[in-house]
């Protein structure tokens, strides 16, 4: 199990996630197979979620699966960010890489310039930039790194999906580029806040992913492994594709959102 991106614990939220001035959106990682070897249930999770950061080719998403899964995502009215990660396949993005700010910007700006393509293909925008496993969590706590892809973010003119409290919310602020923190329920939190990456998704009770979204919602914290409470600020929620009861989790989450 790897950690990534340890973030600021009690932190109270200026925005509340629940707050009318924006709506709190439903995401999920998706497009991560290659040709024939496709993983994930993004069908269905298309008639739940509400925005689709798809994989742009580097640790998973080939041209082919590019162009299904924007076009499924067109045909449900979701919207679409890119969602680069390490080029990897192998280790499916979740191994940390040596590189510098260049080479960060290069890899972020390749990818997301692929997906365009198609986005443009089946008449959608751009929507935000959500960069992948190891990737996400190295810029988290690399602001020099960070800010290289944030730079990209502003080049399309789009937000950056991140965690608050880390250099993701640190540099977007700094350079002005609008940031969407995230809540993930699918995966749990260390006690200093950092998300507890497991290389093989396992199940999540559904009804423990209603309850920790409800509870934030009101403002409750998260608990942490060790029961830890963390206040996380969120505007958006994470529902990984790959993960084997997603649509299960997915469907609860959606439930407790569309309560509100």
């Amino acid at each position: 199990m790897d950690s990534v991106a340890p973030m600021h614990t009690n932190v109270t939220p200026s925005t509340p996630a629940s707050s009318p001035g924006r709506a709190v959106l439903l995401n999920s990682d998706m497009g991560e197979g290659v040709g024939l070897h496709e993983f994930g249930n993004d069908e269905q999770l298309m008639r739940i979620i509400d925005v689709a950061n798809v994989a742009c080719g580097y640790h998973a998403g080939d041209p082919d699966v590019m162009n299904r899964t924007v076009e499924l995502a067109a045909e449900h009215g979701v919207a679409v960010g890119s969602h680069p990660g390490l080029p990897d396949p192998v280790g499916f993005g979740r191994r940390r890489m040596v590189l510098g700010p260049e080479e960060v910007e290069s890899i972020i700006l390749y990818q997301t310039g692929a997906l365009t393509a198609f986005l443009g293909k089946h008449g959608l925008p751009l929507n935000h930039i959500k960069p992948h496993g190891a990737l996400y969590g190295m810029l988290a706590g690399d602001e020099e790194l960070m800010a290289a892809a944030a730079g990209v973010a502003k080049l399309f003119n789009v937000p950056f999906f991140g965690l608050a409290g880390t250099a993701h919310e640190s540099v977007c602020k700094a350079m002005g580029v609008d940031f969407i923190p995230e809540l993930y329920v699918d995966l749990n939190y260390g006690p200093a806040g950092e998300l507890l990456i497991q290389r093989r998704p396992e199940p999540t009770n559904p009804d423990a992913a209603a309850d920790r979204v409800r509870k934030a919602l009101d403002g409750g914290p998260v608990l942490a492994v060790d029961g830890t409470e963390l206040d996380i600020t969120f505007g958006s929620i994470c529902v990984h594709s790959d993960a084997p009861n997603s649509v299960a989790v997915a469907s609860a989450v959606r439930a407790v959102l569309d309560a509100r």
